[in-house]
């Protein structure tokens, strides 16, 4: 029972006198029929917290994902009791006129598949403190999700072949090939994007075979590839199917082509001015004449394959002795074979206070090679 200075009115269901405020007659005021009510009775059917009777969370027991409306989402959680913890909290409801609220969870563990939630929550209503306690039981229905689906049952919409130009791509390409279309995956995947995927990865005698998602992300990981590695993208689509609006629906092989030659081989290019060490496959091929030390750069017309021939490697060359110099464009060094002294090209990189220097023997003699950073130099 309420007393007061405020205008007296009677409860409508116990019939006591109750206080009410004079802004419950105002226009505007409270339309709440249970404004009327005392205390007593007001709080005889108030619910402090609404929470439902269990939550069901459907996970990906292959890569615990977690279906939310009509979308499954990564949450990236080994131990769902944290998203529990937010699935309940998103099913509790706190009543209107409450302040002051707080509330607490403690989580039980039952056991792999049932989480325990007990929720404690305090507030303050009609200037009166409030707790109620609420247990709510979560349940983990395991299943799997779209995209692990079309993973288990090898669907692909693109394929991307990495292959070389009159060679096979060496163990390095083959390795950083695939390092680049994990990278390109995982960024679109840390964007939510749940279409995006590798369904398989295969190192054949000719190169690299992968089978991705769909048919942009073949086509962007390709270009990353020929970006990074030299070459370029040709497509072959071909048709699968049709869409249930009677669209034809392809699958795109894309293949990278990677160039003829890679940086660290060494080349000749039949032009009477000498070997080249190759310095870029990008754009037009790119190089270090060995016999001056001079740039070389491929015409527009040849890219990045143009008319020569492989001599070797750098990783052939082999420490020799600086015999002599014996002009601005000779020098003797000694055969690391035969150990016999040869005269040879001086270029303009050779340290004249050198003892020994890096040469390759090749078919057409000895060439001088300049150190990796005196080549990155001439690019």
């Amino acid at each position: 029972m309420s007393s007061g200075s405020r205008s007296g009115t009677f409860c409508p269901q116990c019939g006591d006198p109750i206080e009410r405020s004079p802004e419950a007659d105002l226009p505007g005021g409270p339309n709440d029929p249970d404004a009327v009510l005392c205390d007593s009775c007001y709080f005889e059917k108030f619910d402090l917290v609404d929470a439902p009777d269990r939550i069901e969370m459907r996970v990906c027991s292959r890569c615990g994902a977690l279906h939310r409306g009509k979308r499954w989402i990564d949450v990236g959680a080994r131990d769902y009791t944290d998203v529990a913890i937010d699935e309940t909290a998103d099913r509790l409801s706190v009543h209107i006129e409450a302040t002051d609220v707080e509330w607490g969870v403690e989580p039980e563990q039952i056991d792999q598949n049932t989480i325990r939630m007990h929720c404690l929550f305090t507030g303050r209503v009609r200037e009166t403190n409030l707790s109620a306690e609420v247990t709510v039981p979560v349940y983990i229905a395991r299943e799997v999700c779209d995209r692990c689906g079309r993973i288990a049952g090898d669907y692909y919409a693109s394929i991307i072949q990495v292959r070389g130009t009159d060679r096979t791509p060496t163990a390095e390409e083959n390795s950083r090939a695939i390092e680049i279309a994990e990278s390109y995956i995982a960024d679109r995947e840390a964007t939510g994007d749940r279409n995006a995927f590798i369904t398989e990865t295969k190192e054949t005698a000719d190169g690299v075979d992968m089978k991705i998602s769909t048919n942009q992300m073949g086509q962007g990981i390709a270009k990353r590839i020929v970006t990074e590695l030299g070459g370029s993208v040709s497509e072959a689509p071909t048709l699968v199917t049709e869409d249930g609006d009677g669209n034809e629906v392809y699958r795109v092989t894309f293949t990278a082509r990677l160039p003829p030659f890679t940086p660290g081989d060494v080349i000749d290019l039949d032009d009477g001015d000498g070997p080249v060490l190759v310095t870029s496959a990008h754009g037009n091929l790119k190089g270090t004449r060995l016999k001056t030390g001079d740039r070389y750069e491929a015409a527009f017309e040849d890219g990045i394959a143009p008319d020569a021939r492989k001599l070797g490697e750098r990783d052939d060359a082999e420490e020799t002795t600086l015999v002599t110099i014996e002009d601005e464009h000779a020098v003797q060094v000694l055969d690391p074979e035969t150990f016999e002294s040869k005269t040879i090209a001086r270029p303009s990189y050779l340290d004249p206070d050198a003892e020994s220097v890096s040469v390759l023997k090749h078919r057409n003699g000895l060439s001088i090679l300049p150190k990796p950073e005196q080549a990155d130099e001439t690019r």
